[in-house]
């Protein structure tokens, strides 16, 4: 059974199979794939996940992707649990029982171990990965989700070159200032 809002843009090439619910203003990208013979996959409001991402389910473990969170090209989540905000790098992966905490980054080509728990605000890198710093980044995480999601708006038009020209950038600038109000969270 799928629940996805009907908000979401799906790209063509895009695989789901099984128990998976996409919240609202949420974009899955080219050639990802999602997919759970068991337990389920939850993916957040106006989450992107991008071109190659791959989320598949651990047997004892579902996948929960939080709210304004970017999963990056050719990354991997498999059986874990992502906080809401976070960013998660280029060809990283996030293995069975990892916990994510709200507002982090895992950079690109981070393996994250099984039942590995990083809290709020994390910085984690490296192979296997670890938390080599501590910042909240809820604010760049969201900027760059809502991005992702006017870019989902736009592809969806046929229009796939909304990241330029001045009509962008006034947008992009009232968003940054929105967002340092934490004013996109309102209604």
């Amino acid at each position: 059974m799928q629940s996805i809002h009907p908000s979401v843009f799906v790209a063509p090439g895009v695989q789901l199979y099984g128990r998976i619910q996409i919240g609202e203003g949420s974009s899955v990208w080219p050639n990802a794939v999602i997919r759970c013979e068991v337990n389920e996959v939850v993916v957040g409001r106006y989450t992107n996940l991008q071109d190659f991402v791959m989320v598949h389910i651990g047997y004892d473990h579902p996948t929960r992707i939080g709210d304004f969170c970017s999963i990056t090209h050719h990354a991997t989540v498999h059986g874990c649990t992502i906080g809401d905000a976070c960013l998660v790098g280029i060809n990283a992966t996030i293995m069975d029982g990892a916990v994510i905490g709200n507002g982090s980054i895992v950079a690109g080509g981070a393996f994250v171990t099984e039942g590995s728990e990083f809290p709020a605000g994390s910085i984690i890198a490296g192979v296997p990965a670890k938390r080599i710093r501590e910042r909240d980044m809820s604010r760049p995480n969201r900027l760059n989700a809502w991005q992702y999601h006017r870019n989902a708006q736009a592809y969806a038009r046929g229009d796939h070159r909304t990241w330029t020209g001045p009509e962008h950038d006034t947008w992009l600038r009232e968003l940054r200032a929105a967002v340092e109000k934490d004013e996109d969270l309102e209604g």
